[in-house]
């Protein structure tokens, strides 16, 4: 059974919630302290999952609407995508506040050339920027075909994104490698595109 319009509009308002809700209840943890000791670390790896958990469903579309002949379910990976962006500028807000504080912003800088993963992040958090400035029908229309050639950048932020959590997390945990599991996944998916990239 193929999806309709309306339930395409059903699903865009879960996919909303579930954009938003966890917002709340980051919001609701920090006020009740919730969180552990080093509360500003929870927070960074919490906006930076939820960042990953959207860039994973937003690269899931495509595999899943083509194979479950489902079309329409195109029409959700944009939202998908402004969330992950949303989510991602969390993390990166939530680390120069909390992590660096107000005052050392201007540490960004040495920190990045100190700690690689965080130049792996900067630069996922760039080219999503990007894709969510020009996701909209205008900018597509205005950059014509390299529109799409600018979009198959998200590829990179799925090889990124996860070797900055990989790189980030100082305990050894599951959790880094299934999401990285996931994106090689995602990606394999992609392989025939990757050969015309790479034909040899």
């Amino acid at each position: 059974m193929r999806l309709n319009a309306k339930q395409i509009t059903v699903l865009k308002v879960l996919l909303h919630l579930a954009g938003f809700l966890p917002f709340l209840w980051l919001l609701l943890s920090i006020d009740q302290g919730w969180f552990s000791a080093d509360p500003a670390k929870d927070i960074q790896h919490f906006t930076g999952r939820m960042a990953l958990k959207f860039l994973l469903a937003s690269l899931a579309v495509t595999p899943v609407a083509r194979y479950g002949k489902q079309p329409l379910l195109i029409r959700v990976r944009r939202l998908l995508g402004l969330w992950c962006f949303a989510w991602a500028t969390l993390h990166l807000v939530s680390y120069s506040l909390l992590e660096l504080g107000i005052d050392n912003i201007g540490l960004l800088g040495s920190e990045l050339i100190y700690r690689p993963y965080l130049t792996f992040g900067l630069i996922s958090w760039v080219i999503l920027l990007l894709l969510a400035a020009t996701s909209f029908q205008k900018a597509q229309r205005r950059l014509g075909k390299r529109w799409q050639t600018l979009h198959y950048t998200v590829y990179l932020v799925a090889i990124l994104a996860p070797i900055h959590y990989l790189w980030s997390v100082k305990v050894l945990s599951p959790q880094p490698w299934i999401y990285a599991l996931l994106a090689a996944i995602l990606l394999a998916f992609r392989y025939k595109t990757f050969r015309k990239w790479w034909p040899w």
